[in-house]
């Protein structure tokens, strides 16, 4: 089997111990095992535990902002650019939950990986700020768009942990988080 081929396979399987036993908890004779392949050959592939750790953190990131970037979509109106980028964001989730789970509830709360998932949600940030600013009919500041982003970013995280835990439908909370940001960007500032 060609290596990176393998390599995909172990990260594989992985994220399923990680995602169901945590990082601690996670054994690499347990992920060899879900991934058939000895412990050496996983070794092998990488070093430590924390080097398979911070591979998955780096894979779904850069899953994760491949989806984000590629829902930019400048031929839509302003609102339909932000439900399109809400909803290829939640479907991301819904679609990836053990990913969900690994990289950005038990990453962000071990400190030496939390680093990695910082500087992806800074580049998610960026990005949801660029479409903001593309599809506003607003001049503002690059510091407001930028907190807007953030807002949005944080609203998403908190509503995506909801999705991949199973408590909410997706195209719902498509629909309100949607909502909600387009009535709350739209809306008057607090001096005018």
């Amino acid at each position: 089997m060609p290596r990176a081929i393998r390599e995909q396979q172990m990260l594989d399987a992985a994220i399923e111990v990680f995602a169901a036993h945590g990082y601690h908890g996670a054994s690499m004779n347990a992920i060899a095992a879900e991934a058939s392949i000895s412990k050496p050959m996983l070794y092998l592939y990488y070093g430590s535990k924390d080097e398979l750790f911070a591979a998955c953190i780096r894979r779904e990131s850069t899953r994760f902002l491949d989806a984000l970037t590629g829902a930019a979509n400048p031929h839509l109106k302003p609102k339909e650019q932000l439900e399109h980028g809400i909803r290829v964001f939640l479907n991301f989730v819904h679609d990836n939950r053990t990913a969900w789970s690994v990289l950005y509830r038990q990453a962000m709360y071990q400190k030496e990986f939390a680093e990695l998932v910082l500087s992806s949600r800074e580049r998610s940030v960026e990005l949801a700020a660029l479409i903001l600013r593309s599809s506003s009919r607003e001049e503002r500041s690059n510091d407001e768009y930028r907190l807007m982003a953030t807002v949005l970013i944080g609203a998403g995280e908190a509503v995506a942990d909801l999705i991949a835990n199973g408590a909410v439908d997706t195209e719902a909370a498509v629909a309100l988080l949607t909502g909600l940001s387009w009535r709350g960007f739209a809306g008057k500032r607090p001096d005018s």
